[in-house]
Order: structure tokens, then C-alpha cells, then sequence
């Protein structure tokens, strides 16, 4: 007989490497048991979990700059941003924000070919054309081939600041340069980047002049439970574009791209961030880049091809034997889209474990 619904045990992430998401805080696991039934999409209602997202969306304006940005004063959270259910929800938003506020009726929007597929949802979903550009030698967008694809119709520039297949950092200063002079928003992808970045010394969020909206992800690196994204706006007009009215809420309008959600998320991104922010991160952010470092050169010593990693994710050339016979050991192992296997170094992955997974590497090759 199979265990009831009530009996199951989620998966064990002993041997999780390809996954972005990650053990909550224990904090912020208790934060979103107990906002599981509040809504954060009627706040008039729910008073207490809209102060909470206003924290949530505080912390994360500090994480990103933007209260530096926008002068910490006088800063209102819930006029810069919001939580919403991921990066997916965060891009696509970004995207219709940046479509609404266009002075053309073919929008375009210019992102590198690293940019993550959620831009090609948002592409289809808001019959938007997105032009796609190279990157250069390292995974890093082509300032040039942005600079070529920008015309009277561009709408928006994307960059990367966390590459999921790789980790690369675009070049977000010269890419906000070629935003500001076509007169179009630069928005910043830091799903998975955006814990690690305020530690590595990159220029990439609002500190950067052009920058206006940012993507970053409390579930990931954040420590927050699922499902858990930021959506950040230099401007308010930004999140005043996205606004919608809501006539039988007691809430007047609201700007989230889903209608009720739970708020678990919310309370949990606020708690994980007062517990880990800023010195928590920092370590985390230290010990993943070390352990990393580390495990490319045991890749390296091996004879195994390694791409140097740039923030805590390691891909390096696998055979497809070798990778599927790890994956037979229960390794969770995916592949990049040139098919090299990707280990990302996420607060649950340790030495222990890459150790293990070191071993059965050597058994199979």
C-alpha cells in the first residue's frame, strides 16, 4: 500500500546539485507555516502580512541598493516592489511593466542568449518580439550585439547577473550605458545571483545609473520557503504601470500578476532575511565560492575540463555514461544547453557531499 498524501517525506537534498532552491531557514520555515492561509493580494484585509511584505520588499531594496538608490529617508517599500511567486513571475512582470510604459506598438525586448526562458514565456504571454543576442567567449553578454539589436522599437535591455547555466555576471554598467542612451530600462535577472552579488564585488543593481528594475529570488540563496521571488522598481511608476483595480477587494488595485497568494512566502522572505542579512549571507556567499573553488580543481586534477566558475556554480565536461550512471546513484545531476554538467554550490551542498559525489565520479570513470 502506498503512504497517504499525509505520510509522504518530501525528497531528502543529500544529493540535490542542480537545483536553485534550498532547505528554508528554520526561521523562515516557521514565518510561512504560520501565513499559510493570510493573503498578501487583498492587503486591506490582511493588514499584518502587508507589513511584512513591506519588510520583505525593504530588506531586498537594501540587498539590491535601492534604498541607497532612492534615498533611504524617505523610502516606501511597497511603492518599489513586491513578492511575488519567483523569478518567472518577477521577468514576466518586468517585461509588461516595460510594454505598458513603450512609446511603440511593436515592442521589443533585447536580452543575451543566457537570458532564462522565463523571457520567452514573457515573450508569448505578452506578444512581445525578443531579440536575443551572442554572448561573448566567457557567457556574458555582447555589448555590441546588444548595441546593434537596439532600435526605435526596443522596449526593454535584460541582463544577466547570475547565469543559471553557468553563473557569469553580464557587463551591467556598459549594458546600463546603451539602456539609458536609447532611452529604454535596463532590467537586471538576479534570480539566483542576487544573495551572492552584494559580496563579490560586481557592479549590478541600482547602484548602477539605468538599472530600473531587478529580479531576485528570496527562495533561493535568500534561505525563504517556496514559492518566494522579489520584483524591485527604481521608480514607482514602474509598479504603478502593472497596477490593476480590484473593485470587490478592499484593496483599491494591485499590481501582482496573481490575485490571491499564499503568504507563506512572504513572511518567510521576511524572516529569512532578518536572521541571514547581512553578515549570514555574507558567509554563506563566502563558504559557497571557497567550496566551489575547491571543487573545480579537484574536477581540474582529475582531467576534467572546468569552466572557471564566477559565482558558486561549477559546470566541467562529462560523458553522457558517466553522468547517467551518477544519475542511477540518485545524484541530481542536469546538463547546461552545450551539455556540460552543472553542480550548483546551494547552502545545502557541503564538502561531505561533494566528496561523496567526488567518489562515485572516480568509481565510473
Amino acid at each position: 500500500m502506498q503512504p497517504s498524501a499525509a505520510e509522504r517525506r518530501p525528497q531528502s537534498f543529500d544529493r540535490v546539485l542542480s537545483s536553485m532552491c534550498t532547505e528554508p531557514h528554520p526561521a523562515a520555515r516557521r514565518a510561512a507555516e504560520r501565513f499559510l492561509a493570510s493573503n498578501p493580494g487583498d492587503p486591506a484585509t490582511y493588514g499584518t502580512i502587508a507589513e511584512l511584505e513591506r519588510e520583505a520588499v525593504g530588506a531586498l531594496a537594501e540587498i539590491t541598493g535601492l534604498t541607497d538608490a532612492g534615498g533611504a529617508a524617505d523610502f516606501d517599500s511597497s511603492s518599489h516592489g513586491y513578492v511575488t511567486a519567483g523569478g518567472t513571475e518577477s521577468n514576466i512582470q518586468a517585461v509588461r511593466s516595460a510594454r505598458e510604459r513603450a512609446d511603440t506598438d511593436d515592442p521589443i525586448v533585447v536580452a543575451p542568449e543566457s537570458a532564462h526562458f522565463s523571457f520567452h514565456k514573457a515573450a508569448s504571454v505578452l506578444d512581445v518580439e525578443l531579440r536575443t543576442v551572442p554572448t561573448d567567449g566567457d557567457g556574458r553578454a555582447d555589448v555590441d550585439a546588444v548595441a546593434a539589436a537596439l532600435d526605435d522599437d526596443a522596449a526593454l535591455v535584460v541582463a544577466v547577473a547570475g547565469s543559471t547555466e553557468y553563473g557569469r555576471v553580464d557587463p551591467i554598467p556598459a549594458l546600463a550605458d546603451l539602456a539609458v542612451d536609447a532611452g529604454v530600462p535596463l532590467h537586471v535577472d538576479a534570480a539566483w545571483g542576487g544573495f551572492h552579488l552584494p559580496f563579490s564585488g560586481h557592479d549590478w543593481a541600482f547602484a548602477v545609473d539605468g538599472v530600473e528594475t531587478v529580479t531576485i529570488d528570496p527562495h533561493k540563496v535568500g534561505r525563504a520557503a517556496v514559492p518566494a521571488g522579489g520584483l524591485l522598481a527604481r521608480d514607482p511608476a514602474a509598479l504603478d504601470a502593472l497596477g490593476i483595480e480590484t473593485p470587490y477587494l478592499e484593496t483599491a488595485s494591485q499590481a501582482s500578476l496573481t490575485g490571491t497568494r499564499s503568504g507563506a512566502g512572504v513572511a518567510s522572505a521576511a524572516a529569512a532575511a532578518d536572521a541571514l542579512w547581512p553578515d549570514g549571507y555574507r558567509r554563506e556567499h563566502e563558504r559557497a565560492s571557497d567550496l566551489a573553488a575547491w571543487f573545480a580543481d579537484e574536477l581540474r586534477g582529475r582531467g576534467i575540463a572546468v569552466v572557471e566558475p564566477e559565482l558558486p556554480l561549477v559546470a566541467f565536461d562529462l560523458p553522457r555514461p558517466t553522468f547517467e550512471s551518477l544519475r542511477e546513484r540518485g545524484w541530481r545531476l542536469s546538463r547546461t544547453g552545450a551539455g556540460e554538467a552543472r553542480v550548483v554550490v546551494m547552502p545545502h551542498v557541503t564538502r561531505e557531499s561533494l566528496s561523496a559525489f567526488l567518489d562515485d565520479l572516480d568509481e565510473r570513470r
